[in-house]
């Protein structure tokens, strides 16, 4: 599964898109529209991006033109949620929208004493709900320079897959996997967004839930393997490399278990900048695609 917005990256170099072949249909895997100034369950969101909109029309600019000029044209989409204040109310939103989303994967906090309601609310929110992501990268406090994201902030930082025992070394939480299990009742996937670290043990959940179709979001998120984009690094990160194979190769043990290639610059910032970006990529998306299958 790879996202519009690289695949459309691939199309504005010249000199990748020479030498690359270009699906004639495309599916958009993963992206996201916003209005944090009109929206009241965006409050959240609206803390980093104050008045921030991303709608339909530019997407339509932004993707659907650039990948329709390279010869490529998108047939539909998948919306992410992008940590509303509640899940129901962004889904009803992005339902209202004359959008080419075709499926929704909405929020959902699994860990809530609610966690069944807001189930049942998602999917009365609308007919293309498909599944539930809720954002679990977390290996300590929320700190600059981090894989930590900042949604950990709404469930004060405990880390879901690892924080049994109030650390970062123990088991799933309990309140957790009962919601995660609950997914199966409402017939939702799940995306899975976590860092590396996090990959066994979500690892050892899957196991126990063949049922439930689970899909890793942004390549597993191995990070900055490179360093920053104006580094002149070209060895890559292996300590963090050896941590992302080992977990991406627990999750392809599970055949429930999907990946979408996507957000490669979160892997290599700059990644389209240099032949040893360009290369290490390749070398990524290979290496997944030998994991999963295509």
């Amino acid at each position: 599964l790879m996202s519009a917005f690289d695949v459309e990256t691939m199309t504005n170099q010249q000199h990748l898109s020479a030498a690359v072949t270009l699906p004639v249909e495309l599916v958009d895997s993963h992206h996201h529209f916003l209005d944090t100034g009109k929206n009241k369950f965006q409050s959240f969101l609206g803390k980093f991006v104050p008045n921030e909109s991303y709608l339909p029309e530019q997407y339509d600019r932004d993707v659907v033109k650039s990948l329709s000029e390279a010869g490529v044209t998108l047939v539909g989409s998948v919306h992410v949620e992008c940590m509303p204040d509640e899940g129901s109310k962004e889904s009803l939103w992005v339902d209202s929208l004359d959008s080419s989303v075709k499926a929704i994967v909405g929020s959902c906090d699994l860990a809530s004493s609610m966690v069944d309601q807001n189930l049942q609310n998602l999917k009365d929110s609308s007919s293309r709900l498909r599944g539930v992501r809720w954002i679990l990268d977390c290996v300590g406090p929320v700190e600059p320079g981090t894989a930590t994201h900042v949604a950990t902030t709404r469930h004060n930082g405990i880390d879901y897959l690892r924080g049994s025992d109030g650390g970062y070394d123990g088991e799933v939480v309990p309140d957790f996997e009962r919601g995660f299990a609950l997914l199966e009742t409402h017939q939702f996937s799940f995306d899975l967004q976590c860092a590396p670290v996090q990959l066994l043990q979500a690892s050892k959940l899957c196991a126990k839930y063949p049922n439930i179709p689970v899909c890793i979001d942004h390549l597993g998120k191995p990070r900055t393997l490179l360093g920053a984009d104006d580094s002149i690094n070209t060895e890559p990160n292996e300590n963090e490399l050896e941590v992302w194979r080992e977990g991406m190769r627990a999750m392809a043990k599970h055949s429930h278990v999907y990946v979408k290639i996507s957000m490669l610059g979160y892997a290599i910032p700059g990644w389209i900048r240099t032949p040893a970006r360009i290369e290490l990529m390749k070398i990524l998306v290979r290496e997944v695609v030998d994991m999963f299958g295509a």
